[in-house]
């Protein structure tokens, strides 16, 4: 559908070698004695099915990034090429539209309808990060204004590919903490650890994607303090992908069916998720 290449697709056999190197570091770590959560058969499967669901349906989102990008290039202000600097300015560029893709996304609830299902799992392992988004619609709005400063709609969603595979390695317990330096600039498995706590002191932190820079700037940084507890403040009891996909939007169509007027149906998509919710009708 894209003419170009797709980072994630290509990593497939990396992801299955490094999932089953992974089982088995976690049960060899639960045996000494480690504190790690592990693996559970269902919530893997539920995991991978949301990943080839995800691989669909992100697709067809892509292709509308492409095509709103590719419309914005016409209209761009200056060049920066295909070299070094326009791979800079794309791969710096995604990621900091990131973290305000990320946070929009914890911060509106329509928003987080989107996004819960990635944080639905009450472990935490390779297979987690593959527990991908079926609907990430703001991908449209904050991506393709790089074509306004001539970064290419292929390079664009290239840079995109990569900051997603970057990712994949930090959803582990087998990692402790990296070099000092290494964890004051980038994004790693501690500070992404924080990210999917439901711990009060965790929620809603650490939304960097490869730099975590932007939450030490922007004051949403948490370093990895206390033992994470993994999942929801109110854990979903199913494996079903489709519940998994849609049950928070499933709740906000109740919440606003039930709403006395149009206001109340506005608070209710954008207020945060961890909101009091407005009055509603009985």
């Amino acid at each position: 559908m894209l003419d170009f290449p797709d980072p994630t697709l290509y990593a497939v056999p990396f992801y299955v070698v490094t999932l089953v190197l992974e089982r088995r570091e976690l049960a060899r770590l639960a045996r000494a004695g480690a504190d790690v959560v592990g693996y559970e058969r269902r919530d893997t499967r539920a995991s991978l099915l949301m990943g080839l669901g995800s691989v669909v349906a992100v697709t067809g989102i892509n292709a509308g990034t492409f095509a709103i990008a590719s419309w914005l290039y016409t209209h761009r202000v200056c060049e920066v090429g295909t070299g070094a600097l326009g791979w800079a300015v794309a791969l710096v560029g995604w990621d900091f539209s990131f973290y305000w893709f990320h946070r929009w996304e914890h911060e509106h609830r329509f928003l987080w309808a989107c996004h819960v299902n990635h944080h639905s799992s009450r472990h935490y392992n390779l297979s987690t990060a593959l527990r991908q988004p079926w609907t990430p619609w703001l991908e449209w709005l904050v991506y393709p204004p790089w074509a306004l400063v001539g970064v290419e709609p292929w390079l664009i969603l290239s840079a995109g590919g990569l900051n997603l595979l970057y990712q994949y390695w930090i959803h582990t317990e087998t990692v402790d903490r990296c070099p000092a330096w290494f964890e004051a600039i980038l994004n790693t498995a501690s500070h992404h650890r924080v990210h999917h706590g439901a711990n009060p002191a965790y929620l809603d932190r650490n939304y960097g994607g490869v730099l975590i820079v932007w939450d030490r700037v922007l004051g949403t940084f948490e370093p990895e303090r206390e033992r994470v507890v993994y999942g929801l403040t109110k854990n979903l009891d199913s494996f079903s992908p489709w519940t998994i996909a849609f049950h928070e939007y499933a709740a906000l169509w109740r919440d606003m069916c039930r709403a006395r007027d149009w206001r109340t149906r506005w608070l209710c998509c954008w207020r945060g998720p961890g909101a009091q919710p407005p009055i509603l009708s009985d």
